[in-house]
This record gives C-alpha cells, sequence and structure tokens, in this order.
C-alpha cells in the first residue's frame, strides 16, 4: 500500500506554485516552537524538490517578544540551508487573515502553497479563498491538543455562519487593527 501512495506521489505532477507561505506560530526566545518548527521544515522540504522558487515566513511580535514570527523562522530557514535570496520575512501580521493578506499582496493572484498544521488548515484555506488567494494547502502533521482541535473546529465553523468575521480573537492571535507591511523583504 506504501509503494502505492508512494507511486503516485511521483507520478502526480508538481503543482506550479510562485511561492511558499508559512503561516507564523509561537517563537520562544529567538527559536521556533514546535509547532512553527514542523511548518518551517516541510516549506524547506517543499522547497528543496523544487515545488516553488521563494518561502514567505509571515508573523509578527506577540506581545512582550523581541522577535517577530517571520524574522525568526527566515532564520530557522536558513540554518536548514534555504539560501537568504529565496526568502521573505513578513514581520507586522499577527492573524491568520492578516498572515493571509500580506501573502496576497506579495504574490497577488500567482498561486501559492500554503504551509500550516492539519487542523488550522481548513480555516486558512477559507480565508485564503476570500480574499482571492489561490492557494493549495500542504497540512502539517502532528499531535494536537484536544483544545485546540476544538478552537480551530469553532473557529472555522464560525467563520462560515459569520462571513464578516475574518479573524480569531483568541488571546493568542488577537489580530491586530494594523494592516501588515507585506512587500518583499529579506531575510535579516
Amino acid at each position: 500500500m506504501r509503494a502505492l501512495l508512494l507511486a503516485l506521489l511521483l507520478l502526480a505532477p508538481a503543482w506550479a506554485a510562485e511561492g511558499i507561505v508559512v503561516l507564523g506560530a509561537a517563537q520562544w526566545n529567538g527559536e521556533p516552537s514546535p509547532t512553527f518548527a514542523a511548518r518551517l521544515e516541510k516549506a524547506a522540504e517543499l522547497w528543496r524538490a523544487g515545488r516553488a522558487p521563494i518561502i514567505l515566513v509571515t508573523g509578527g511580535r506577540a506581545p512582550g517578544a523581541r522577535q517577530a514570527e517571520g524574522t525568526v523562522g527566515c532564520r530557522y530557514l536558513e540554518k536548514l540551508g534555504v539560501p537568504r535570496r529565496a526568502l521573505r520575512c513578513e514581520t507586522k501580521s499577527r492573524s491568520t487573515w492578516e498572515n493571509l493578506l500580506a501573502a496576497r499582496a506579495v504574490f497577488g493572484d500567482a498561486p501559492v502553497l500554503l504551509v500550516t498544521d492539519r487542523p488550522h488548515l481548513p480555516r486558512a484555506l477559507l480565508y485564503a479563498r476570500r480574499i482571492g488567494l489561490r492557494a493549495q494547502g500542504v497540512a502539517v502533521e502532528g499531535k494536537f491538543r484536544p483544545r485546540y482541535l476544538w478552537r480551530e473546529r469553532v473557529f472555522y465553523l464560525a467563520s462560515l455562519v459569520f462571513p464578516r468575521l475574518p479573524a480569531s480573537r483568541h488571546p493568542r492571535d488577537p489580530g491586530s487593527r494594523d494592516s501588515p507591511q507585506a512587500s518583499p523583504g529579506t531575510a535579516p
């Protein structure tokens, strides 16, 4: 069965994308959290496979943090061997909605691969469709706490019922009122 799945994956054409968008997640004292590191490692894997030439890492600075998630993520990708010229670091966004607005500002209507963890992916893709970002989701697997799984389901359903509610207001995902500056940047 694994051989059949591998053969299908190898024979399936790669989706032509202009970029890989990594949605921000927590960073701790300049190091990506395990969730964020898994997203970044998946993006590096996609980049090495030639799926897209650019990786955009999104994420601003959480209250009290010294560094933005985008900066930490780009630095981590450089350690994984992704050259600086292939990286764009967005450092203003504070929510999934703003992450995606920043990606749209960078890539326009070009197709992108959207990297986030499996529970978060349905909501992220829903938001991407709403803003016109042509995104194919790439799920990062993992063990997730039941509370997080429940939260993502609730936010997704709320987004379906209340389509004008773009961003969560969860304390860890506050959704700032400031629009992110989303022009392509370079790694720090």
